[in-house]
């Protein structure tokens, strides 16, 4: 075990081989979560565009996640990279909700979470159980109001994975400065503090005429896998019909 990681003064750190096994073991969980989903689903396949979206949705929340404002008792607010992830989830579904959502925690564990560990429970807690949780946003694919909906329950799901793993691992580090008689929920008061500020802008954000409008554009343009050559197939039906009933 030692070739993968090493264990020094009550933390677990990761090796450069345990670094290159968990992005294999993570790769091989994405794709044999993939392939059960799509045997559940009717053999239904990703299409290249629901692929093209999903990847650019996780591009921009990972950029994103590096412009952040730092809270006072901990945590970040960040450029609404929650948003991107709920969005892919909107978009097509829980199926490639999670799976944008799983990729997106491996990104961020290898971004900041890394370097050392507690416990494998506590990078679930921190890392693969909360990120992944945004996907549940899929849940809402289709629904009025989806979109905000499945944003607000994901980053609410995201922060209870948190919260759960600061009252197991992280109680030890609350700071002299946070009052004394609210420690019993600091776990909370830290985790939410950040969550529901990024959550509360971003819908303020996506509320904007011209940004709501521009979103619906990008639902539309992301749902219609192949609506162009369908319209050409049914002009050229029609024109066929056309030429048939003239005299």
């Amino acid at each position: 075990m030692s070739t993968f990681f090493s264990h020094e003064d009550g933390y677990f750190a990761l090796t450069g081989a345990g670094y290159t096994a968990l992005v294999i073991l993570m790769l091989a969980v994405i794709l044999l979560t993939a392939f059960i989903a799509d045997r559940k689903q009717s053999g239904k396949k990703l299409s290249a565009k629901q692929l093209s979206f999903a990847g650019i949705s996780l591009a921009l929340a990972f950029i994103t996640s590096y412009i952040r404002y730092e809270m006072p008792f901990g945590g970040s607010v960040t450029l609404f990279s929650m948003f991107f992830i709920c969005f892919a989830a909107y978009l097509y579904g829980i199926r490639v909700g999670l799976l944008t959502a799983f990729a997106y925690s491996l990104l961020q564990f290898i971004q900041s979470g890394g370097s050392y560990f507690l416990s494998p429970f506590q990078t679930c807690c921190d890392y693969f159980f909360a990120f992944t949780a945004l996907g549940l946003a899929g849940l809402w694919y289709g629904k009025k109001s989806g979109m905000k909906i499945g944003f607000i329950v994901g980053a609410l799901v995201r922060g209870l994975f948190h919260t759960i793993g600061g009252y197991i691992y992280w109680m030890d580090y609350m700071p002299e400065s946070f009052p004394k008689s609210l420690a019993a929920v600091y776990p909370i008061v830290y985790n939410y503090s950040y969550i529901l500020v990024e959550m509360v802008l971003t819908l303020i954000v996506i509320s904007i005429p011209a940004v709501r409008n521009a979103l619906s554009r990008i639902v539309v343009l992301a749902r219609d896998e192949g609506g162009d050559s369908a319209r050409n197939d049914s002009a050229r039906g029609s024109s066929a019909r056309k030429e048939t009933s003239a005299p």
